[in-house]
This record gives structure tokens, C-alpha cells and sequence, in this order.
């Protein structure tokens, strides 16, 4: 079976980075959930949600964004 090769370290050219990334999918899954929430895709909004969170925490982690005040 082929192995899948290992992901280089280097980041593209174009590339934003992680951070820029991590912005990217914030936004774009913040706007498939409400997508999901529109046509009753519940579950599917449920974990779009959740990775927007994770998201969130990357950021926050990378010092990009304030702690929330939950």
C-alpha cells in the first residue's frame, strides 16, 4: 500500500501562514454553519460550530485574539 508523503515544514509560496489559515477557516466554516443551520442540516452545523471554536482557541492560543469572556 502506497504511504501518503510526509507533509513538508516549509510553508508554500502564497501561503499566509497558520495564522492566515486559521483565519480563513474561521470564516468560511462560520458561514457553512449558518448555511447548515438554513436548510436544517443540524448535525452538520453542530460540527461546524464546534470547528469554528477550534479555530477560535488557535488564535487565541497564538495570542491573535482575546480570551472570550465565557
Amino acid at each position: 500500500m502506497p504511504m501518503t508523503p510526509p507533509i513538508p515544514d516549509v510553508q508554500a509560496q502564497g501561503d499566509g501562514g497558520p495564522e492566515e489559515a486559521a483565519l480563513y477557516i474561521k470564516s468560511a466554516v462560520r458561514d457553512l454553519s449558518r448555511m447548515a443551520r438554513r436548510h436544517r442540516h443540524d448535525m452538520l452545523a453542530y460540527l461546524l460550530d464546534m470547528a469554528h471554536l477550534e479555530t477560535e482557541e488557535i488564535l487565541r492560543l497564538r495570542g491573535l485574539r482575546k480570551p472570550s469572556g465565557r
